[in-house]
């Protein structure tokens, strides 16, 4: 099991266990963000203080939700607004534990323009 959480604490998040891969997106949204994306199944993902609490931001193409705590900020998670891809999420990988997730391989992720992995 992994824990993250976000600056403040308000918002806690238990995950089924360690990402194989992470990942950084040069997106519009992503390269803002900043943070390195694991991917879970939304039923691997638990939120044990402030689900139900962040704040949604859904960019123009409407196809992602991207959280951020109510209090400090932290972007938290994003989900997809379609139901029919509701099968993965992404957690922001800088709430986690650097312990915890050292070591892993990062893979870059251009989805500004070709939408192909660089590496």
């Amino acid at each position: 099991m992994i824990e993250a959480s976000c600056h403040c604490g308000a918002v806690h998040l238990e995950l089924s266990e360690r990402p194989n891969v992470l990942q950084s997106c040069n997106c519009s949204i992503c390269r803002r963000v900043g943070g390195p994306w694991a991917y879970y199944h939304p039923k691997d993902v638990t939120f044990t203080k402030g689900g139900g609490t962040t704040v949604a931001y859904i960019q123009g193409d409407r196809t992602l939700a991207m959280h951020h705590c109510p209090t400090c900020g932290c972007v938290t998670h994003w989900e997809s607004t379609d139901k029919e891809n509701a099968d993965r999420m992404g957690i922001n990988a800088g709430l986690m534990n650097p312990a915890d997730i050292k070591g892993i391989r990062l893979r870059h992720f251009d989805g500004a323009d070709t939408w192909t992995f660089l590496d």
